[in-house]
């Protein structure tokens, strides 16, 4: 898991890319249940900088977001998978609910999020900060009726039957 980094890591990393012109991709999110959607969604991401990191939410982060049921699996396994995957350079588990202060600080040249969202629906305070600081806010569109959330639905009505 050579791609699982700090925050201080990854802000020396991105210091040195960008002392010889690299630019980068950031996403994050919750990353549950990888599956096939989450695949295409990273790499169509990577296709937009040099490299691309992913800001994974924390456990107790994810419970925020999700509920006490959630995550299914723990932050050190999500990362685990993350990192298995070819065209995603880093991953950075953040604990807050938004990773505005990380991304404030590195202040990525893309901001990536999924086609579940628009610019009115993704958070609005990173939006401004991502604006403010001159970087790119990309949407990209969804894997059709493949989620996380839907796979846990699918699993619930199964245990049912």
């Amino acid at each position: 898991m050579n791609k699982l980094v700090t925050l201080e890591q990854l802000n020396k990393i991105i210091g040195r890319a960008r002392s010889e012109g690299k630019k980068f991709a950031w996403t994050n999110g919750c990353f549950d249940i990888i599956h096939a959607g989450h695949v295409d969604y990273l790499e169509r991401s990577k296709a937009y900088g040099d490299f691309l990191v992913v800001g994974l939410n924390s456990d107790a982060s994810v419970k925020k977001l999700k509920g006490e049921l959630r995550p299914i699996f723990s932050e050190l396994d999500r990362a685990k998978v993350l990192c298995s995957i070819v065209y995603l350079d880093y991953v950075v588990i953040f604990s807050d609910k938004s990773p505005i202060n990380m991304i404030e600080l590195l202040q990525p040249d893309y901001y990536i999020k999924g086609g579940d969202y628009t610019i009115d629906t993704i958070d609005q305070d990173e939006r401004k900060v991502v604006e403010d600081y001159g970087g790119e806010i990309v949407l990209l569109p969804m894997v059709a009726g493949v989620s996380s959330s839907i796979i846990v639905e699918k699993i619930k009505k199964l245990s049912v039957i």
